[in-house]
């Protein structure tokens, strides 16, 4: 009888070992794009260090953040095995970024010919999926103000630190940006933060928010308590 294994290394470790002496490490200022919506795909990133938000700009001009990637992440942003892909969203450096870029080829090519790897793949699409799907269900849910809270508790468990205060949300973020995730307007947004600082929910300082209350957020959006690898900002 087949036995299906557990698998025990990630995709992004399995690809580390395989093209760290393959590829060299390109660095990318901040704000660099490194592909367009619509533009032909030719690369995968492996990110070694910094963040890159993955996103969309409205016909209108607004642009929507779907993701914020940071450390050890991979942006593999179209439809695998698909003859001449794609890329539905734009990638662009918050910060100064070190990465190995690999052809989609190469990755493709490397998943075909090895088990371990099209396993890793292949589970790595599948978290990717329900974490879309929750994140989905967040905002439909639960409106603006949930979709809010969401982020936050999400922006928690990848950045957060525990300090006497709260949970310290270790990246720096502006209203801006927390609207771009939301897909809301700055002055919504920043009305909402106004009540979560009157009910002594959160602090903001320095562009980076402490969480005085997570219970109240996971509360508020009728939290399914998901493994920190399913409710990321990732």
């Amino acid at each position: 009888m087949f036995e299906v294994k557990e698998l025990n290394i990630s995709l992004y470790s399995l690809l580390i070992q395989y093209f760290i002496d393959k590829e060299p490490i390109q660095k990318f200022p901040a704000g660099s794009y490194l592909f367009q919506e619509k533009e032909d795909v030719e690369n995968i990133y492996l990110l070694l260090n910094g963040s890159v938000s993955i996103g969309r700009v409205h016909v209108k001009g607004k642009e929507f953040t779907l993701k914020i990637l940071s450390g050890e992440e991979l942006i593999i942003e179209y439809e695998l095995f698909k003859k001449r892909p794609t890329y539905h969203f734009f990638a662009k450096t918050m910060t100064n970024c070190e990465m190995l870029v690999i052809k989609k080829s190469q990755l493709e090519e490397y998943a075909l010919r090895d088990p371990d790897v099209l396993g890793a793949l292949t589970n790595w699409l599948s978290v990717r999926y329900i974490k879309s799907m929750i994140k989905c269900q967040d905002l439909i849910m639960n409106g603006k103000k949930g979709g809010l809270y969401s982020i936050l508790i999400r922006l928690c468990n990848n950045y957060g630190i525990l300090t006497e205060n709260g949970i310290l949300i270790d990246l720096p973020i502006t209203h801006q940006e927390l609207a771009n995730l939301t897909f809301g307007t700055r002055e919504v947004i920043q009305r909402m933060l106004k009540e979560l600082r009157e009910k002594d929910v959160i602090t903001y300082e320095n562009q980076r928010f402490t969480v005085k209350n997570l219970a109240y957020l996971k509360h508020e959006v009728d939290c399914q308590h998901c493994n920190k690898e399913i409710c990321g900002i990732n």
